[in-house]
């Protein structure tokens, strides 16, 4: 198959971490044709999607791992599959190149399904699911915020759109800041904060379960740092192997039926303790983590899916 990978620069990235080099390699391996382009390449020009990228081909050697043919402009409609892979922040730059990508649908997998990656923010997707979830408000007003606070006490509050462990927050009954915060925030961004009950059970670590169309495939535990309430492994989280609770599948029972229908193939959600926290598709990631600790090919089966799909 032809293979086009919409990614940030890869020439930056860790290859014993990304998930995007993995699936690229994983590609490469079964004998597809890879293309890669940045997300401010693509464009739409007289009715076509068209994005100007190159040849790729990727090997797992630090410091030289891929390189790219002569540069092209490719009609994206050529390819069978295009993988929506670039990094959040899930801003208006972001939203635009799922409308772009959504246009090639009829003709070309895009995987995961632009329209419902669009939909499906990560941190409201889980309000469909309020029974998995721990006590939540979403408001930009302080007033709505404060009254959350009063009520559970120990909160954590993050921007709505946020990743990676950004902005993210843990204010403590005791603490007198929540007003000092809103006021940050409403000065560079307009868009709300969620605020959540703080669950102790982080301590323990951040479960990131990987389902592949659905399923359950497998699970990584996050630790978070020394002193850190975080535990994104953006933000220094620690990785640890850990087996799938009655309690995720549980949860991967409720939701997976979902996300296959909407065509989101590749997803990781977060569960802390009982908790569903968030249900990541923009660009999910832990797939070398797993495949070192249980011995998965997650990348494997995420392209016995796809196949299946084109065949």
């Amino acid at each position: 198959m032809k293979i086009a990978f919409q990614m940030d620069p890869i020439g930056g990235i860790d290859i014993d971490g990304d998930s995007s080099f993995r699936l690229a390699e994983e590609a490469q391996a079964r004998g597809h044709e890879l293309f890669y382009y940045t997300p401010d390449k693509l464009a739409y020009d007289r009715g076509r999607i068209i994005a100007q990228g190159w040849p790729l081909t990727v090997q797992r050697v630090k410091g030289d791992h891929f390189s790219l043919g002569e540069a092209r402009v490719a009609d994206l409609s050529e390819f069978d599959v295009v993988w929506l892979r670039q990094d959040p922040p899930f801003d208006m730059f972001y939203i635009t190149t799922t409308h772009l990508l959504e246009r090639v649908r009829d003709t070309t997998l895009v995987v995961n399904d632009p329209f419902w990656v669009r939909n499906f923010p990560e941190k409201l997707l889980i309000l469909d699911f309020p029974e998995l979830m721990p006590p939540t408000a979403i408001a930009r007003d302080l007033d709505t915020i404060r009254a959350f606070k009063a009520e559970h006490g120990d909160v954590i509050l993050k921007p709505l759109y946020g990743n990676g462990g950004a902005g993210v927050f843990h204010l403590p009954e005791s603490d007198r800041n929540l007003s000092s915060l809103h006021e940050m925030f409403s000065g560079f961004s307009r868009e709300p904060l969620i605020v959540q009950k703080y669950l102790p059970e982080i301590k323990d670590g951040d479960k990131r379960v990987i389902l592949v169309d659905g399923e359950p495939v497998g699970a990584i535990n996050r630790l978070p740092g020394k002193g850190e309430v975080r535990s994104n492994m953006h933000v220094g989280g620690r990785p640890e192997k850990v087996a799938l609770s009655d309690r995720d599948r549980e949860i991967c029972a409720i939701i997976g039926p979902r996300l296959r229908e909407a065509g989101q193939i590749f997803v990781g959600i977060d569960v802390i303790g009982q908790y569903l926290t968030e249900i990541n598709v923009t660009s999910p990631t832990g797939i070398q983590e797993l495949e070192r600790f249980d011995g998965i090919n997650v990348a494997r089966r995420i392209w016995d899916a796809i196949e299946a799909k084109r065949a």
